[in-house]
């Protein structure tokens, strides 16, 4: 036998029983914990070679979709997360409340960034829910439809929902709903109080039944061991449906919040993170998110290696630093990367013919005919 071969044999056997059973079959909502601490002990190079193949089998790994995330409503949030500077709760912080933006500057900031390559515009509210929001929601419901009609995906993050709400959402044309677990079900209560984890997933679940794409992910950062990160995966990989989405957020510590001296995550942990969640769900996007400004160019190229697929660009993120559109372009076609194009332009759904992107350079980019549209609206 070849020892080249021989070597691949061997590395082969090697493999946990979790990972060459999800190479059989991929796609599944049956997870074991147990199964999922397998995977996630899988040593690092060869979990992130066999997340890499597991990628290829459902995603071109030559393409990273570009999003870019508004804070609609900063502040004044009625939740005690101890990570976020935007709590009511936490009075020694910089971040002060501000009441919801009117639609305009929303509709010029979603131009900025479909003209910068962005293909997800998403929009965040520092609330704990809607109700008693009748107005505010209402001018929420006018941004998505602006929004869609530009023919990008338009997600948002506003707190808990109603069955009746995420109706009202999908019927204006959200596309997806980020609403993260954060972390573990048994590390939660170290993290939030005032609203519990079957709360998120209720809401996750009047997410799904209306139709709307789910986006869950978590927190790398938050004083959680291994088996937090696991049980983390494991609650979102056994969901009905596994989410459209899964963002990998890492902790970026601000003064005044009760999270503020925590130690950051090692970046091998964020790649394992990453690795572990393309396996478990394999056609989920995997969402590199906050913190990823304090990554080097080659860690967040091992991050796509390992199954990553998507970023947050633009001037901010909420109230966390983010990298610009212009670096991360340049970035990207470094790599060989290019940007991936709206779900919205590959399905024609509901969408302008004039507002569909085509590829120019290696990135999805409007035509000039599109772009004067734009800036005459």
């Amino acid at each position: 036998m070849l020892p080249t071969l021989r070597r691949q044999l061997a590395s082969a056997a090697a493999l946990p029983r979790a990972v060459s059973r999800a190479s059989n079959n991929p796609v599944r909502s049956n997870w074991l914990r147990g199964e999922v601490q397998q995977v996630w002990d899988t040593p690092l190079m060869e979990l992130v070679f066999k997340a890499a193949s597991v990628h290829r089998m459902f995603h071109d790994p030559e393409r990273i979709q570009l999003c870019t995330l508004m804070n609609i409503k900063t502040g004044g949030c009625l939740e005690d997360c101890s990570y976020c500077s935007q709590s009511s709760k936490h009075k020694g912080t910089l971040t002060k409340a501000t009441p919801l933006v009117q639609l305009d500057p929303v509709i010029q900031a979603a131009r900025e960034a479909k003209a910068n390559g962005s293909t997800r515009f998403c929009m965040g509210a520092a609330w704990r829910g809607l109700e008693g929001r009748k107005r505010g929601f209402e001018r929420i419901l006018d941004m998505v439809r602006e929004v869609r009609g530009m023919g990008m995906e338009v997600c948002t993050t506003l707190g808990m929902l109603t069955p009746d709400q995420a109706r009202q959402l999908k019927n204006a044309g959200l596309s997806a709903y980020n609403h993260n677990l954060d972390t573990s079900r048994e590390y939660y209560p170290s993290v939030i109080t005032t609203r519990s984890y079957d709360d998120r997933l209720a809401t996750l679940q009047a997410v799904r039944d209306a139709g709307i794409k789910v986006c869950s992910g978590g927190i790398l950062g938050l004083g959680e061991k291994d088996e937090d990160r696991v049980g983390l995966i494991w609650e979102v990989g056994r969901l009905p449906e596994h989410p459209e989405s899964f963002p990998v957020n890492t902790l970026v510590p601000i003064p005044g919040t009760p999270m503020e001296n925590n130690e950051p995550v090692p970046v091998h942990t964020v790649v394992r993170t990453i690795a572990t969640a393309r396996i478990v769900m394999p056609k989920t996007i995997i969402r590199l998110a906050a913190g990823r400004h304090t990554f080097t160019e080659t860690e967040q190229m091992m991050a796509f290696m390992a199954g990553a697929n998507a970023i947050f660009t633009g001037e901010k993120m909420l109230t966390t630093p983010c990298s610009g559109w212009d670096d991360d372009k340049a970035m990207l076609s470094r790599w060989g990367l290019r940007g991936l194009r709206s779900f919205e332009d590959a399905e024609g759904n509901k969408v302008d013919e004039k507002f569909v992107q085509v590829e120019q350079g290696g990135e999805a980019v409007l035509t000039p005919e599109a772009m004067k549209t734009i800036e005459a609206l």
